[in-house]
Order: C-alpha cells, then sequence, then structure tokens
C-alpha cells in the first residue's frame, strides 16, 4: 500500500504513539495497589486500531502482548458493534480469549464522535481471583474450575456507568478484595490516560490522515519484517526442549517446534509436543503464538516496530489436545512456565537459521514462590507472590547478563524491603548463585539464590519451577547452565530437596530456598579468555573447582598457576572432552 503520508510525519505519529503506551505502563506502576503489578511488573499495556491490530507496545511483559490479538477476536466476537463511547470490557476466561485467570484483560473503544478509532488495553496479574490456593497459580490443580473465577467478555462499564453486580462478583470471589479492585482502578486510570492521548492525536492530525497513518503503520512492521526474513536460507529446522514434568508424573515433557522458511513467510509448526497433562501448565495457543512472536521479534532487526504487521509474516500452529492447545477442561494456571520453553524452543530453531543472533537458553523463565494464609490474631489474609528472573544466556561476542529477567518477562524481582514490610517473611539471603552459569568462550549469566523464613504460624506454599533434570542449553559447544533446585528446611532441621513444582503447607521458621538455574554459554569453553576466567574467579562468579573442570585453569590463590593450567587445557584439547552441567 503506498503511503500518502510524508515522511516526517509518519514518523512523529509513530513516535507518539509508542510514546503513548509507555505513559500508559508508567500510570500503572504509579496506581497499582498490589506488589506483583506495583513492583514485580507483571503487566502490560498496548493500544489497537479499531480493527483489533495491534498499533504499539510498552515495554512491559512481552508474553502478554502476542495474545492480544486472539483477545481481540473475541472481544469482537461477543460484541461485533455493539460497543459504545465509556464502555469497558473485561475478560480472563482461557477458553474465551483469555490466557490464564489471574491475568485480566481490559479493553476501552475509543470514539472520536460516532467513530470508533482503537482500543486503550491493559493486562493486569491479580494478587488473588479466588480457587482452591491463595494466588489462584497451582501447578497441581487439575481442572480450570480450581483455578479461580472465570471471566467470560463482560462490560464492566456500559456508555460509563459502572456494573455494580460485577463489581460485587469479584468483590466476593477473591480473598483480597481491596488489593483486587484497587488493581481493576488502576487499569481503568490508564485506559483512560491511553483514550486521552490517542485522541489528542486524533484530533491534531484529523482522523483520515490518523487512519491513514494506521494504516501504513501496520505494512510498515510488516515490510520491515519480511524483508529480513527474505534474507534467511530456505528450508525448515527443528529443535526440541523439554518441561520437567508436570507436578505429578515426572517424566520430561517435550515442546517440540518446526520452523519453515519459505520465501519471506515462517510457519512455525508444534506437532511433536506432548499431548496436554493432567497438571496447570498447559498452554493456550494464543499464549503460544504470543511466545513464538516474540523468540522471533528476538532476532529482528531493533527498528523493526511491535505491531501486528510482524505477526501477518509468521503462522503459528499446534495440534488440538496437546500441551499447546489443550481441549477444555484442562487447568492452566502456570502456563507461563511453558511459555518460556516455548520461546526457548522456538529461540533454538532460529539459532540453526540465523545462528549470531540467537544467545543460548536463559534460567528458563522466572520462579515462582507464593506463601498465603491468615493471620492467626486478625484472620486477616497475606498472599506473597514472588517470581524470581534470573539470567541471560551467553551471546556470540557477550557473557550472559546474570540476575536480570528474562525477555519473555520484562519483569522485576521484588524489593526484600516491599516483600518483608508487607508479608510475614524474613529474607536470610538473596544474591548471585556462584557456578551457575554455563561455561563457554562467552559464559552464561549467573542466576540467583532467595531463601525466605516464614514468620506467621502457617502457609500454604506453592512452588513453580523447572530446568531441574533438562538443564538450559548452550550452544555451538557451549555447556549447558547449573540445574535449579527448590530447598526446605522443616524444625530447624537441614535442607530436603522438593521438586520442582511443589503445593504443600510450611510452618512458622520453616525456611524455603531457591536456586535458580543460570544461563547456557556460548562456544567451546578452551576459547575463553584467561584474563576474563580470571576476573570471574576474582569476583566469586565462579570457584577454583568450576575454572579448573570447564576451562583447565588452575588457581594458586593469587592467580592461574599458568605450567599446571598449559598442561590440563593440552590434556583437555587432545582429549576432546565434552561440556557438561556444572
Amino acid at each position: 500500500m503506498a503511503s500518502n503520508l510524508d515522511p516526517i510525519t509518519f514518523a512523529v505519529l509513530k513516535s507518539a504513539v509508542e510514546s503513548i503506551v509507555d505513559d500508559m505502563a508508567y500510570t500503572v506502576m504509579r496506581t497499582a495497589r498490589s506488589p506483583i503489578v506495583r513492583d514485580v511488573l507483571d503487566y502490560s499495556t498496548t493500544m489497537c486500531d479499531a480493527k483489533g491490530r495491534i498499533l504499539a507496545q510498552a515495554k512491559t511483559v512481552a508474553l502478554h502482548l502476542g495474545a492480544v490479538p486472539d483477545a481481540m477476536e473475541a472481544l469482537l466476537r461477543h460484541y461485533g458493534d455493539d460497543l459504545a463511547p465509556g464502555d469497558v470490557i473485561i475478560f480472563n476466561d482461557p477458553y474465551d480469549g483469555g490466557m490464564h485467570l489471574p491475568d485480566i484483560f481490559m479493553f476501552k473503544p475509543i470514539f472520536r464522535d460516532d467513530q470508533h478509532v482503537g482500543f486503550s488495553v491493559v493486562i493486569c496479574h491479580h494478587c488473588d481471583v479466588g480457587g482452591r490456593v491463595p494466588g489462584s497459580n497451582a501447578s497441581d490443580s487439575t481442572e480450570i474450575f480450581q483455578e479461580g473465577l472465570r471471566i467470560p467478555p463482560l462490560k464492566l462499564f456500559e456508555r460509563g456507568v459502572p456494573s455494580k453486580a460485577i463489581f460485587d462478583i469479584i468483590r466476593k470471589n477473591v480473598r483480597l478484595p481491596d488489593l483486587v479492585i484497587g488493581d481493576l482502578e488502576a487499569q481503568l486510570a490508564t485506559c483512560a490516560l491511553g483514550e486521552r492521548e490517542l485522541l489528542r492525536l486524533v484530533d491534531k492530525y484529523g482522523v483520515d490522515t490518523f487512519q491513514s497513518f494506521l494504516a501504513e503503520f501496520l505494512d510498515y512492521g510488516e515490510r520491515l519484517t519480511r524483508n529480513e526474513i527474505a534474507a534467511w536460507p530456505d528450508g525448515s529446522y527443528t529443535f526440541t526442549d523439554y518441561i520437567d514434568g508436570d507436578g505429578f508424573t515426572f517424566e520430561p515433557i517435550p515442546i517440540k517446534v518446526t520452523i519453515t522458511v519459505r520465501d519471506s513467510q515462517l510457519d512455525v509448526d508444534f506437532t511433536g509436543s506432548a499431548p496436554q497433562v493432567r497438571g496447570a501448565i498447559n498452554s493456550t495457543l494464543s499464549f503460544v503464538k504470543s511466545a513464538t512472536y516474540l523468540a522471533v521479534r528476538c532476532v529482528l532487526d531493533g527498528e523493526v516496530p511491535n505491531n501486528s504487521g510482524v505477526y501477518r509474516c509468521i503462522d503459528v500452529s499446534a495440534p488440538k489436545g496437546t500441551l499447546l492447545n489443550p481441549e477444555f477442561p484442562a487447568p492452566v494456571a502456570a502456563r507461563a512456565l511453558t511459555g518460556y520453553r516455548v520461546a526457548d524452543t522456538v529461540l533454538g530453531a532460529l539459532s540453526k537459521i540465523v545462528p549470531e543472533k540467537v544467545a543460548a537458553a536463559g534460567e528458563g523463565g522466572n520462579s515462582v514462590v507464593c506463601l498465603g494464609g491468615y493471620d492467626k490474631t486478625t484472620r486477616e489474609p497475606f498472599i506473597m507472590v514472588d517470581m524470581i528472573n534470573g539470567a541471560l544466556g551467553a551471546r556470540a561476542t557477550r557473557d550472559g547478563i546474570d540476575a536480570i529477567t528474562n525477555p519473555s518477562q520484562n519483569m522485576s524481582n521484588m524489593p526484600v524491603e516491599v516483600m518483608e514490610a508487607t508479608y510475614p517473611v524474613r529474607i536470610e539471603e538473596y544474591g548471585l548463585r556462584p557456578d551457575s552459569a554455563g561455561a563457554g568462550r562467552t559464559r552464561g549469566g549467573l542466576g540467583v539464590v532467595r531463601e525466605y523464613r516464614l514468620m506467621a504460624d502457617e502457609a500454604v506454599l506453592q512452588l513453580r519451577a523447572d530446568r531441574y533434570d533438562t538443564p538450559p542449553y548452550g550452544l555451538f559447544g557451549g555447556a549447558p547452565a547449573a540445574s535449579s533446585r527448590n530447598l526446605l528446611a522443616s524444625n530447624g532441621g537441614d535442607f530436603e530437596l522438593l521438586d520442582s513444582k511443589v503445593t504443600r503447607t510450611v510452618y512458622k521458621g520453616d525456611v524455603i530456598r531457591h536456586e535458580q538455574a543460570g544461563g547456557g554459554g556460548y562456544g567451546a569453553p578452551l576459547e575463553r579468555p584467561l584474563d576474563a576466567i580470571l576476573e570471574d574467579l576474582r569476583d566469586g562468579k565462579i570457584t577454583p573447582a568450576y575454572a579448573r573442570k570447564f576451562y583447565g585453569v588452575i588457581t594458586d590463590g593469587r592467580g592461574i598457576d599458568e605450567a599446571a593450567t598449559g598442561a590440563l587445557r593440552a590434556e583437555m584439547a587432545d582429549s576432546g572432552a565434552e561440556s557438561a552441567a556444572p
């Protein structure tokens, strides 16, 4: 489509729309009530056109945003032309446009006079939506009905009038109604800001110019994406990664992808992935699409806009009844874990297409530690949902980054001060995990250790972790990272190793420890410069035993023993020793 906009007007409108969604993101942060939204940053903001196509995405949780097109399909299927100024629609049903129940979508249609020009969209992970466990996010639920309040697409406001019935139903079915309603109000304020700012653009440039820009902006995203894909080698590329069981069984659960490059189009097929499972790690297809779009976007040029034009170039499919496209009423509360592994799997396949642009696997996605219970005296509930973000994998020319959010998440670790002031816990340890990175020419990032002591009389503990049995992979000779671990010390005793996915009761004084996986290495470890190895030793990021095992480096406590190191490295090179997990 030829544009009738001059380049300067196009660039100004592009920057303006992208600024609006970032302003929306800051508004959520400033107005939200719950720590999981305000401090952990588990939310997303975006703007869509009147047809539901994404125009721009804020720098928020990436895995939310690629699911918006399917959510918009559900909204338009329910309401079609029955939308008016002042309407606000919410829903969370995974089988009717949603992803999992804690993530509540909110859409505000935007009108100039009688003309529908777009949608303001905010998604927040709410601290509780009812169900069998505090936080509504357990891995061991076995059907959707256990997971909390399912909300189909409903008008929370109709022509500016709030629905008392919907607010009352939500308030009566969640454990922390003040926080949940407070976060919904933050979403409302943010949607209103997005509406106001978009209408300022429409009023300044006129509806016709703005609509012309929207069409060209989507075409621009598609055009840049196709230009890059067209330079990739045609063919089919397959990769398989694994989840370490669903909490009921401990057999590895495969996620298999085949990416076919054909001219400027990608076909991403998940045939061969596991059937849907009993536990709650099943993922909606919309979430699988989102993880796929994200992984592809990670290897595209930074100038490519994050809009629906990119999605036109990527077809995603997964057979019905599988882990990645489950049949109702499969549970999906812990589906984020599967989304992270989908992204890892797609990136693994992309490493065969554009190897210089793909990093080794990161920590495997955030680990969730949830503690919920009641104050013994007041009977007031508490629900701590901590999402531990860990490490990036090594890149072709740079080390992975220590203790940083996975690109799928773009979230934050909750500050210790906030946690201890808000919940009955004391943090005994929080820091980097030595020796957790995968060795390589460039090493992976270090994962995180977090240790909690429960100060309440008792609580329900939920742990959702992974990368126990299948550690984050290295690339092109790089070693995998260390596996993650959950540990519990009860009654003042020693730590015992727990499974990766746990729901159990813990008591006052118990200590929960999570050791997160690191990032995988890139390239042969023996190619790593000795200066870089010595720097890691001096920083305490690796131990002498690790340096000897993976790099053939022997230290005398002050520096490197060059003679002994040279002999050992020559022996390792001659033997062709394969990299192994730390």
